[in-house]
């Protein structure tokens, strides 16, 4: 039996969502909107995106701490990779907002409760799963170029790498591969995500769409993909505190730029409702942990 989406309504997965032409205007206009969405929502949007710089800070002192220093850039650079997945939730108050719907903060996380949850989890997966290859290969270009017999203190790291032709080849050779995994995780994710919340779709459909919307602009999207990296380096100076602002203007610019690249679907979108969770007795044990004796709705 084919499962029916709880937020949205499920519509055939045999068809392509269409992709549309965009130019400049509308990248200004798609942030011109998310700007919008974030005066209108500071406070949700602002806790939400504090897990990102705090998850990153954490991250970061550890790499610190187990003497990898020059893993530090890969590691700020390659949350570029996974931001996508972690502005879900800006994408779905954003949604929410067009319709007139609620967006308190806890609508955020409406969407554990859809069946889609399984496709944005494998692109998810996909995402993290490109960020650890990307580590990787990263940390092999370091090998190439420098030994690694003992730990390397953050200033002498920063002199090997900027006064040595060793560190020139570093600067040169990781850039180029970064800029390689950067455009791939652009290319799968830029508009899957929010396609995953609009629509019932696979992860498969999610993904062949956000090619084809790049291969269709590919200099309107390289022009956003370019903005996109610029905000989030300058987010990422004071120790990656301002992508608290960052990233929820891009996460809501992201979902204004879907509704304009992708056609939009002439199908209603309800309000979503939370299934009743059901009441247990302590009689009925240990069975009602697992299932409720009665639902809500049952006098």
């Amino acid at each position: 039996m084919a499962d029916a989406d709880i937020i949205l309504p499920t519509e055939p997965t045999r068809e392509l969502p269409v992709v549309q032409s965009i130019g400049l205007r509308d990248l200004r206009e798609a942030l011109a909107k998310g700007l919008d969405d974030f005066r209108a929502m500071p406070t949700h949007v602002v806790f939400l995106s504090l897990i990102y710089p705090i998850v990153g800070i954490v991250l970061g002192s550890a790499t610190v701490g187990y003497d990898v220093v020059p893993l530090l850039f890969p590691l700020v650079a390659g949350f570029a990779l996974v931001g996508p997945f972690a502005a879900i939730g800006l994408y779905e108050l954003s949604r929410r907002r067009e319709q007139g719907l609620d967006t308190s903060w806890k609508h955020a996380f409406d969407i554990i409760h859809s069946p889609s949850i399984k496709a944005i989890s494998a692109l998810g997966l996909l995402l993290l799963a490109i960020f650890a290859i990307w580590l990787a290969v990263a940390n092999a270009i370091y090998v190439a170029n420098f030994t690694v017999d003992e730990p390397v203190a953050f200033t002498t790291f920063v002199r090997k790498v900027l006064t040595t032709p060793e560190g020139r080849n570093l600067i040169i050779a990781g850039n180029a591969v970064g800029f390689l995994f950067a455009v791939l995780a652009f290319s799968l994710s830029v508009v899957s995500f929010p396609l995953l919340l609009d629509r019932h779709v696979s992860a498969a459909v999610a993904i062949a769409t956000s090619v084809r919307a790049v291969l269709r602009n590919p200099l309107t999207m390289a022009s956003w993909g370019l903005f996109v990296a610029g905000a989030l380096a300058i987010g990422s100076l004071p120790f990656l505190i301002g992508l608290a602002v960052v990233m929820p203007v891009l996460g809501h610019s992201t979902w204004h730029l879907y509704r304009k690249i992708i056609e939009p679907d002439p199908g209603p979108r309800p309000e979503y409702h939370p299934q009743p969770k059901g009441r247990r007795y302590g009689a009925d044990l240990p069975v009602s942990l697992f299932v409720p004796s009665k639902p809500n709705n049952e006098p």
